[in-house]
């Protein structure tokens, strides 16, 4: 396992360098989304079908088809991977125009990574945001696949009509984070995911 950042070129990167030093039988990104659907509540996981480059269009397709979760309605979803963060408009557009059901930032450079070096690839996704929550400007403090914590807490400080906003997005980012570590301890982690393929 391996923590990428934030960002398409941040998962490249990793990607590629996973790869190349490990030699995996699968590539899984994994990580939380916002929702496109009113269907979709924070903390919940899905595995989707297929992934959206909305920089290019591309469409790939995961191989959770073959894996038991891809019967249920969490493994028949589509995601598209934008370059930031999306805001409520900005997801209504998305859903619109891709018929994606959530959007991250890093699924789509992953998916490239696994088609140039010929491996199977899924996606699995936490819920950390509702169609309807306007997430606060966080873009700005984004710098090489990191997140400038000390400068966001300096932004938030001196504008406290965004301190319940951003103390809920915590909220739910932690729910999402657990629902998905707990997917990864008792799945991914111990169990073949899509068939022939073992997890190690």
């Amino acid at each position: 396992m391996v923590c990428g950042g934030i960002g398409a070129e941040a998962a490249r990167r990793a990607a590629d360098a996973v790869i190349v030093k490990y030699s995996p039988h699968l590539v899984i990104s994994a990580g939380v989304a916002g929702a496109l659907v009113s269907d979709l509540h924070v903390g919940d996981t899905i595995f989707p079908v297929a992934v959206i480059d909305t920089q290019d269009g591309s469409r790939h397709e995961t191989g959770i088809q073959s894996a038991p979760m891809g019967e249920s309605s969490l493994g028949r979803t589509v995601l598209a991977t934008y370059p930031e963060m999306a805001s409520s408009a900005q997801k209504q557009q998305l859903a619109k125009s891709y018929g994606a059901h959530a959007v991250d930032m890093e699924a789509a450079a992953v998916a490239h990574a696994a088609e140039k070096y010929v491996l199977p690839f899924i996606a699995v996704k936490a819920i950390s945001d509702d169609l309807s929550f306007e997430l606060p400007e966080m873009n700005h403090f984004i710098r090489n696949g990191q997140f400038q914590t000390r400068n966001f807490v300096f932004h938030v400080a001196v504008r406290p009509w965004l301190w319940l906003r951003v103390l809920r997005l915590a909220r739910n980012t932690r729910l999402a984070s657990e629902n998905l570590c707990a997917w990864l301890r008792e799945s991914a982690l111990t169990n073949t995911i899509v068939p022939g393929t073992q997890v190690k």
